[in-house]
């Protein structure tokens, strides 16, 4: 057995101690929240303050949304009364125009519709309504839901509109697909041309 050694000062240490290894003591237990509380309090100190910043410079920000005139967006347009009589500077409606019949305006009928015969029929309902009516043919395809009036120049939309209105359930349509036809207007008939009564 071996000789038992000499007590001494160090065999009577408290049962706590501080000090581990190179006297370092471990970590306080919650030490680690409370490093998140002082960044949690920062950052609703600084939305607080961001809030508040908002608020009083709302009254002194003028915004303008393109497309809203200040008067729909609940602002006041002017600090002058308003009146009854329009504004000089407003640009006025473009008048609509009427529809027109035209016989010196050439007009060329295609077939888009899967009937026969629509291209020829078409063609005298509008030589019955005072129309010039030059070229008959069928369209490139066959699939064409709506009769459609094809004119290039706008200063012919009365003339297109007497047109359509000579064709039941057409509609015109400002484009230049046909400008190479050799007449101001071309008529392509859809799968919904009626053929008039005989």
């Amino acid at each position: 057995m071996p000789p038992a050694d000499a007590h001494d000062r160090f065999d009577h240490l408290p049962h706590r101690v501080d000090r581990v290894g190179a006297h370092r003591a471990p970590g306080r237990r919650g030490r680690g929240w409370v490093a998140f509380w002082w960044a949690l309090g920062a950052t609703l100190a600084l939305i607080a303050a961001g809030v508040f910043g908002i608020l009083s410079l709302n009254n002194q920000l003028d915004i303008t949304i393109p497309g809203i005139s200040p008067s729909a967006s609940g602002a006041p347009a002017s600090d002058a009364p308003a009146s009854d009589a329009p504004a000089s500077d407003a640009p006025a409606a473009a008048p609509t125009p009427e529809a027109t019949v035209a016989p010196d305006l050439g007009v060329t009928v295609l077939n888009g519709s899967t009937s026969n015969g629509v291209a020829a029929s078409a063609a005298r309902t509008l030589t019955e309504a005072g129309w010039t009516v030059g070229t008959t043919a069928n369209a490139d395809s066959q699939d064409q839901p709506t009769t459609i009036v094809y004119f290039a120049d706008p200063g012919i939309e009365g003339a297109a509109l007497g047109v359509a209105q000579s064709l039941p359930g057409a509609q015109i349509l400002l484009s230049n697909d046909f400008s190479d036809s050799g007449t101001q207007l071309t008529v392509v008939i859809g799968n919904n041309y009626v053929f008039p009564a005989q």
